[in-house]
Formats: structure tokens, sequence, C-alpha cells
């Protein structure tokens, strides 16, 4: 009887060692797609970690929200810089526990719980073989009527979102006037990027709200150097992606280690061409090489999560009611 019951207690033991063993990530659900960032992050954390690294996907801020402790995770990615105050007031997240040197993103970024994996600059992209003559500032934009517009609603797309907080921060209490202007110009508005893309390439707009990396996959995946994005003067509004380690976390220390993961070479030469961003934590000379050869605006448009938050309502309305006149 005693030797079946200690085979028993080994493979309990067994099991719960490789569960002990198991890192997961609470993550949006384009990482758990062949295309996106996952697999290629799971390899490499997974060849380090000796441990399994597991994703769970979905809306990552509203299942926050919504589960609040229960949420069964260690670390969660995918948060977008202006979801960071909402997600920190949770009271969910520990420290990260890493050293922020390494990074190499265009803003003053100290913050002891989240650390960018990637980042961009919202902007609009356009066809070289449909407009030859792209305009190169904001104000342009708004003056010229041969352009046709489609972006993304800010109250459903981070894009969406930081277009809205952008405009608000160049022209203030002057914005509803250009929400007028750009409604004249805009053929949709949509609830997220990839319908607005989508229609954007089969020609349904002269410029899409996307992202100055946006070319790059045009030009690896596809050898179509056709598209880029239209450097304004006045900058460009800065967005970044976020991860951090959830304080109930079941493998806290594999959860640090997969912190540390983040800011090495590694995940930064790879998370380039897995999620077309630039990456957080790289100088700009060992950037991949389309990267380095995109244009890059000179100012970095950026609001600290307290300003942003303070400036999403008034700008809000002023996106609503010069969309509705």
């Amino acid at each position: 009887m005693t030797r079946p019951l200690y085979a028993t207690i080994a493979a309990l033991a067994l099991a719960g060692a490789a569960q002990a063993d198991t890192l997961t990530v609470v993550a949006p659900d384009y990482f758990g797609s062949s295309w996106g960032p996952g697999p290629a992050i799971k390899e490499g954390f997974e060849a380090r970690c000796d441990c399994t690294l597991e994703f769970r996907t979905g809306d990552v801020l509203p299942r926050l929200m919504l589960d609040g402790a229960r949420l069964e995770g260690d670390v969660i990615i995918g948060l977008g810089t202006d979801e960071l105050l909402r997600a920190r007031q949770t009271g969910l997240f520990a420290g990260h526990g890493q050293n922020l040197a390494p990074l190499s993103v265009p803003v003053d970024w100290v913050d002891d719980v989240f650390i960018p994996f990637n980042w961009s600059y919202v902007a609009f992209v356009y066809d070289r073989t449909r407009m030859d003559n792209p305009p190169t500032s904001f104000a342009e934009l708004i003056e010229r009527n041969d352009i046709s517009l489609i972006w993304q609603d800010p109250r459903s797309s981070g894009a969406g979102l930081a277009l809205m907080l952008w405009v608000d921060q160049l022209y203030g209490d002057d914005a509803l006037r250009i929400w007028e202007n750009l409604a004249a110009k805009t053929v949709t508005v949509t609830a997220g990027w990839s319908e607005a893309y989508g229609m954007f390439t089969n020609g349904e707009a002269d410029m899409v709200l996307s992202y100055t990396t946006s070319p790059a996959y045009h030009i690896v995946a596809e050898e179509d150097d056709s598209k880029a994005a239209a450097i304004f003067d006045e900058g460009h509004y800065f967005i970044a992606e976020a991860a951090g380690v959830l304080a109930g976390a079941v493998q806290p220390d594999l959860a640090r280690d997969f912190m540390a993961y983040i800011l090495s070479e590694d995940f930064q030469q790879m998370i380039a061409t897995a999620n077309w961003s630039y990456p957080s934590a790289l100088p700009h000379d060992d950037w991949p090489e389309v990267f380095r050869n995109l244009p890059l605006p000179e100012t970095a448009i950026f609001l600290t999560e307290d300003a942003a938050d303070m400036r999403r309502s008034p700008a809000l309305a002023h996106w609503l009611d010069g969309m509705t006149r």
C-alpha cells in the first residue's frame, strides 16, 4: 500500500514543480497570433529561464479593471502609455526592480512600476504612388482641401486617443476648429487601427492615422517601399507599450526575470520586427537597418500620465463638438 502512496506523492510533487515553473503573462490578443510578438518572446524567454511562459490574451486593461485582485497572472504586458494611470490606480502592481539606465526612449522615463518595451510616434501614413506632396506640418494638413483621411475613434483606440491629445497639445482651446476642419477631410472614423489601415491600403483614403514605424512592415515583409509617414514640423505624439509585475504574482522571481529580459539586447533586437516598433532599450545605431533609415520627428510630444488624464475630458469635449458640427 505504501509504494503506490509514495508514487502518488511523487507525481503530485512533480506536477507542482511543473506548475511552479510556469510564468503567466497577461497580454493583448495579438500577442497570441502567429504574426504577433508572442511566439518570439516565448521562445526567447524560455531559452533563458528553464521554465514555461504562457500567455493569457484579451483586452488587457478591461480585464485588469474587471477581475481586480482575482486576475490570474504574474506579468501584464501591452499597456499603452495613456492607460498606465488607470492601471497604476488599481494598486495591483509591484515594483519591477530593474535599472532603467538602458532605456533609449526620447522622453524622460522614471517609473519603478512600468517598463516600456517598445515605442513609436503617431503619424499619418501615405502611399508615395498616390501622393507626391504630403503635408510637412499639422498646419498644412489643416489648410489643404485635397487630402482625404481615415483615423480612429479616441474612445476605443489608443492611436485615436493619441491623436486627440496631440491636437489638444498643439492647439489648446482652438482644437474645436481643428476637429471641424479634419471632419471635412475624413472618409470615416473607425473603432480600431486594423479596419482603418485596411481601408487605406485598399485605396479608400489618401492618408491613415498610424505610426512612424508602420512603413517598416511593408519594406521588410512585402518588399514595398511605397508607404511613408508624413513628418510634421510641430512634432509627433510619443506612445509606448509597457509591462508590469502583478503584486499577486505566483512567480514573482520569474516575473522580475521577465522584466530584465525585456531590457536585454536579445529582446530589444527581436521586438523591432516582431512588433514593428522602435526598441525601447537600444541606441539608435543598434536598431535594425530598416528602422534606422526611417525619418524621425525632431520633437517628441509627451504627456505624463497625470497630465494626459487631466486633459482627456476637455479634449474629448472639443472632439465631440467639432466632429458633430
